[in-house]
């Protein structure tokens, strides 16, 4: 039998605080509604062992961990904890998508909701000071459940891109950031000298830019020693929907960096997303081909399938690719 219930005093109990009057560990378990038979104990750092629960006493200031037995694993897909991270967060979904060309914010926000995706991309524009009560993004597209990434879409200098992410981390607190300087405007290529040196400014002054850049592994290598947290070569130029057309660069990216590297730009279709996650690509980034899509709600639902798809065959490892064929079925035994 436990001792008689003493004085109140406090303890910490699982990292809270609280306020017991029970004299054991026994006592303050079944105070809890709790069978100190089911239950492992930790105070001050030493398990407790069970047989022992109603001789220990408890003192004012103790540490407790109780825990217990309950159902484990996720019974979802095998792979529910394929996450990644960039500078320090993690997330589930692979696939990033715009905000951009879609017919209205409802339906950008149904197709955000279709893809799974757990981070947007959003521009940075002048407030509206002819109507400040216009509907804005953040009405449909919640920052708080869903991650912000503000870009530099339009920029073409270094300085245009650093000052529109001040603004943006103004704004919103925001220091995961997206850097893209553009080199002219048919093409929407980046100019890499601009952007190499908007990257140091913004790793200087404490943002974590995520950088859009050319399909070069060279100009990748500097951009993370520069202080990238993310390196993204395009696939194709933006917009366009031509599919990853540099394969073997993509995979050199890949294979040199030591930070996450995402495929942003020229995704056409879900094959394509697929492609560039066989790559080896931590996420692929789009937005044309989903807003521009006949029903967009459904592509954005068939990319993150796509994504998903592609993750899971770099992981399996494809067989290798020969120059002549090899039966399946075995021939000996043939009739």
């Amino acid at each position: 039998m436990s001792r008689a219930m003493t004085s109140p005093k406090t303890i910490t109990l699982n990292g809270d605080s609280r306020r017991t009057n029970a004299a054991t560990i026994a006592d303050l378990v079944r105070e809890l509604d709790l069978v100190p038979e089911k239950v492992a104990v930790e105070r001050n750092g030493e398990i407790v062992p069970r047989s022992t629960l109603g001789e220990v006493p408890l003192a004012d200031g103790d540490k407790l961990e109780i825990v217990h037995f309950v159902g484990g694993g996720d019974h979802g897909s095998d792979h529910a904890a394929d996450t990644w991270t960039v500078a320090g967060r993690t997330f589930t979904s692979r696939l990033i998508v715009g905000t951009g060309k879609y017919k209205s914010f409802e339906q950008n926000a149904a197709a955000v909701a279709a893809s799974g995706a757990e981070i947007v991309t959003v521009a940075v524009r002048r407030v509206n000071v002819s109507d400040p009560k216009a509907p804005m993004l953040t009405d449909f597209i919640d920052p708080k459940k869903i991650t912000y990434l503000p870009n530099t879409a339009g920029c073409f200098t270094g300085e245009d891109a650093v000052r529109t992410l001040r603004l943006a981390r103004e704004a919103g607190g925001w220091d995961l950031v997206k850097l893209e300087v553009l080199g002219e405007a048919r093409t929407l290529y980046p100019d890499m000298r601009e952007t190499l040196k908007a990257t140091e400014v913004l790793a200087k002054e404490g943002f974590l830019p995520m950088v859009y850049c050319a399909d070069d592994p060279i100009a990748a290598k500097q951009l993370e020693d520069a202080g990238a947290v993310a390196i993204m070569p395009l696939g194709a130029p933006i917009g366009s929907g031509l599919g990853i057309q540099n394969r073997v660069m993509i995979r050199l990216i890949v294979e040199g960096a030591k930070v996450p590297v995402l495929v942003d730009a020229g995704v056409g279709t879900a094959s394509d997303a697929a492609v560039g996650m066989e790559l080896g690509c931590d996420g692929i980034l789009m937005n044309t081909a989903i807003a521009e899509a006949k029903d967009p709600i459904r592509m954005a639902g068939a990319m993150k399938l796509a994504v998903e798809a592609g993750r899971e065959a770099y992981l399996a490892g494809r067989m290798a690719r020969r120059m002549y064929a090899d039966p399946s079925s075995p021939l000996a035994g043939l009739i």
